[in-house]
Formats: structure tokens, sequence, C-alpha cells
């Protein structure tokens, strides 16, 4: 999710659209301008700072970003395989560290992990999230330990997570209720387009007590918060040259980021103050959620605000919409691609749900095998694919001098293809994990799909349990089959996530006829 921000191409092409003839002389001086600011830059970085770690070529005044193209991931992974595993890239003006290799990550996280415990802020980051006060963005201290507390034993602790696992098999039956019908209809289902809703009307519900389209089916703006994970995707001219933020003034990119924030932030204020009305929290039979959770907090802790309450609930959006519903999509896509696999997920799934004709959610934990697919999925697509941090300070790592407020990538989509750690490591092998302690916990570096260390993931628990159910729902019920029996399309797109590039079209066969 904090990943969201790498998008350079996307961004290149943004502002290639908005020079005309008419700007043509503004664009010379901008880049003249911007030729000096990089000289004096280059003189200042040799003077100042040595031993730098390793780093490709690069151009005035862009670096490295001629060599970068939209699946960031790959292009990152192709110049660390020759510049090593410790590299730095020239973002415009932005020196960044990229870590790919499980070793360099440990460097990072274990022995530097305090130097390394913040994160890089965009503009739209600062400007949608409240001064980055939420708990992805806000600076390692006394303010994100409480937030981190406040999440791990309010929001995301097990007793939270069971909590809403009526929500869970709600949506989850009315997904399958839609399959059915599309099946019945002998029409390919378009399961892309039903996981983004299944994810999006959880979370919706988990967040803010109800659903994407509103309880009555009417419109609201619930849907605000994806247009922010959207353009968190999109790097301002003053992210890649500080000294430049005003050139975003002149596009138009400020202005848009400050309606939405201002759009969402109205939205917000509605729904806190519908909660506090409603006062549901005094009736025991009233199923609390996070909203209500953070309000009761607030009364006990008048140094919580209002913003520390809508920075929360929006990071519920950007961490738990697109990243769950597209490992859903890609575990399908794999199983489908590999029928053995998929044959005996089912067979094990039918087996524990027995003639119950429902899944539950105590079932899954029996299902030893589903969880060593979802393992295997997170392996080879991790939603995220980078894990981002900043160093605090200048750091000595590895031998090399890191500068202060140096964005690191740490491409765990690299890591985890990393042919020295995984045997057959592009293929899809449940099975590897079936004799193997690793787990997603963050304490192994070679696989590591919800973070490491301090700044792991703290919705893991709650985006597993809708993950495992929903696929355990879906292979449970219906037999998938790719229409007329053409190979899926397994290429990536790079846009919030790491996703398939095209939406995942599929016949469903009901199992039980």
């Amino acid at each position: 999710m904090a990943l969201s921000m790498l998008q350079l191409p996307k961004w290149l092409d943004q502002q290639t659209l908005l020079v005309d003839h008419s700007f043509a002389l503004c664009c010379i001086f901008i880049f003249f301008t911007l030729f000096i600011v990089w000289l004096a830059n280059q003189y200042s970085t040799r003077k100042l700072i040595k031993n730098l770690p390793p780093s490709p070529p690069k151009l005035p005044i862009i670096g490295n970003l001629h060599q970068l193209g939209s699946l960031l991931h790959h292009h990152i992974h192709i110049l660390s395989e020759k510049y090593g595993p410790f590299m730095l890239l020239h973002l415009g003006s932005v020196p960044t560290l990229v870590i790919s290799s499980g070793d360099m990550a440990r460097e990072i996280k274990v022995t530097h992990e305090i130097a390394f415990a913040n994160r890089p802020r965009t503009i739209a980051m600062n400007m949608l999230l409240y001064g980055c006060t939420d708990i992805v963005f806000s600076p390692y201290g006394e303010h994100w330990a409480r937030l981190r507390k406040i999440s791990a034993m309010e929001l995301l602790s097990n007793r939270m997570v069971q909590s809403f696992r009526y929500i869970r098999e709600e949506e989850t039956a009315l997904l399958i209720q839609k399959i059915t019908s599309s099946s019945s209809a002998k029409s390919p289902v378009n399961l892309t387009e039903l996981l983004k809703t299944l994810s999006n009307d959880i979370i919706c519900r988990c967040a803010l007590g109800r659903k994407h389209g509103g309880e009555d089916g009417k419109t609201n703006r619930a849907d605000l918060a994806g247009e922010c994970v959207k353009m968190m995707s999109t790097l301002c001219v003053g992210d890649l040259f500080p000294r430049f933020g005003w050139i975003d003034k002149m596009t138009g990119m400020t202005g848009k980021i400050q309606k939405l924030s201002k759009d969402v932030d109205t939205y917000f204020d509605q729904i806190i103050d519908e909660h506090i009305i409603q006062k549901n929290n005094d009736d025991p039979h009233y199923n609390k959620d996070f909203i209500d959770v953070l309000l009761q907090i607030q009364k006990g802790d008048i140094n919580f605000t209002r913003e520390n309450i809508k920075a929360l609930i929006l990071d519920m959006f950007i961490g738990g919409t697109d990243t769950t519903y597209t490992t859903i999509e890609w575990t399908i896509a794999e199983l489908v691609q590999n029928p053995n696999v998929m044959r005996k997920a089912q067979e094990e799934v039918r087996k524990v749900v027995g003639t119950k004709m429902k899944v539950e959610e105590d079932d899954i934990q029996k299902m030893e095998y589903l969880k060593l697919v979802v393992k295997e999925s997170t392996r080879l697509h991790p939603a995220a694919g980078f894990n981002v941090v900043e160093s605090a300070k200048a750091t000595n790592v590895n031998g090399f001098q890191v500068p202060a407020k140096t964005p690191v990538f740490i491409n765990y989509w690299s890591i985890q293809r990393n042919s020295k750690s995984w045997e057959r490591p592009e293929e899809f092998i449940p099975e590897r994990f079936s004799n193997n302690a690793v787990d997603s916990v963050g304490q192994d570096f070679n696989f590591a799909p919800f973070g490491v260390g301090r700044r792991i993931c703290p919705g893991k628990s709650f985006a597993l349990s809708v993950v495992e159910s929903t696929i355990a729902n879906l292979i449970y019920w219906f037999d998938w089959k790719t229409v007329g029996g053409e190979k899926l399309d397994m290429s990536e797109a790079f846009e919030s996530t790491i996703c398939l590039k095209m939406p995942v079209h599929l016949v469903a066969v009901p199992h039980f006829c």
C-alpha cells in the first residue's frame, strides 16, 4: 500500500499531456533552472557525501527515471542484478536506496531498524492523511506508538477481527449468489469486479457501518476513499524536485488534491456525526464498527483528535481494499492455471466442510493445504511488492553511507523470487511450505508479504481472514474454467498494487446441482 506512490510512468504521462506550444517558453525556463539546481546538487553531494552505494549511470535532472518502466518492480529487479542488492537510484533529484536481497533487508530492518523506522511522504499523502498523522506514514515516535497500540489492541485485535465474522459471511454469501446467477445464465463471471466489490463492501461495513452503496442501495460518498488510494499513486513534481513544487499549482495538481481532501474530510465528518447521534455504543446487541471504537477511545483521551480518527479510517481503506482483492484474484488465477493444485485444494475444502453445505470460518483452521496455497500466492505475487521506509539520519550500512531522508525501497517481489533462496522460484508450488517453518509474521526476510519489523502491516490477520474465507467458498461451491478453454493472461500491471493486467473472466460451474 504504501508503495503505490511508485507509479513513475503514470506521473510522466500526466505531466507530458500538460505541455503544449503555449507552454514551451515556460518549459525551457524550468528545464534550464532544473539543470542549474542539478549541477549545484551534484557539487554538494560529491563534496559532502562519500562512499555512496553503487548506482547506474544517470542523466542530468531526471536521474534514472528513464531506466524505469510501467512495471517498476521488474525494472528495479533488472538493474539490481547488474548493480547489486544494495543500489542507489536517483528519481529526479531524490536519491533512493533499493534493497533486493533478504540479507540486505535484515540489515535495514534489524541492524539499523530505528534509523529506518520512518516512511517517506508524498505531497498527496501529506494532504490527504491530515499531515500524515495516520499509522502508516506518521514518523516513528510517541504518536506512532500510540496509534500502533490502538490498532493492535482495539481495531485489529483477534477479538475485533472475529467480531466482524458475520460481515465476512454475509458479504461472501452475496458474492456466491451473484456468481450462481451468472452461472445459471451460462455467462462468464468478471471475477475481478466481483472481488473489488466484495473487498470494498467488507471494509466499508467494518469501518463505517455501511456498504459502499449504502444499506438502502442509494449511492453515498464512500467511494471517495477509493479515489484517495488512486490519488496516492500519483507523484507530483514537488516529490521528485522539491524546490519546484510550485509547478504543481500551475498544473492544477495541488488544487485537485485539495478538493479531494476537502470532500473526504466532509464525508468522514458526516459519518462520525451520525455515529455520535445514534449512540449505539449503549446497546449491548449493537456490533461496533471502527468509528464506534475510535469514538470510545476519544472519550478517554483528549489528545486523540477527530483528525486522528479520520486518518486511521482512511488507513483501513488504503491497506485493506486493493491488496485484499488482488491477493484473492492472483490465487484463483494460479489455481486455474494449475489444475492439480486446484483439485487438491478443492478436495480438502469439501472434505472438511462435509455435508454442512456451508463453509464456516472455524473450518478454515483445519484447511492446511489451503493455507499453503495462500502463502505461495503471496510469495509469488505480493500485493504491495515494495516495503518502503526512510532514513531518519545519515547511516553507514554495509560499509556504504546512506544520507538522511533517503527513501528505501525493499523489493520483496524480487526477494521472494530469488533463486538462491527458493527452488524453482517462478513456479506455483504450495508444497514448498509444507515442511518449511517460514511464515509471514515478519521474522524471515526472504518471505515478508506483509512487511517486517515495527512497520509490519497491522491488518495482517484481518486481511487473511477475508482472503482465506473467500477462496475457500469460491473453490467449495464452484469448479472454475477459462472462457473457451484459453489460458489466462497472467501479465502484471502496477497500479495501487501489483495486479493482473487484464480482468479475470472465468466460467463458474456449480459443484452442487
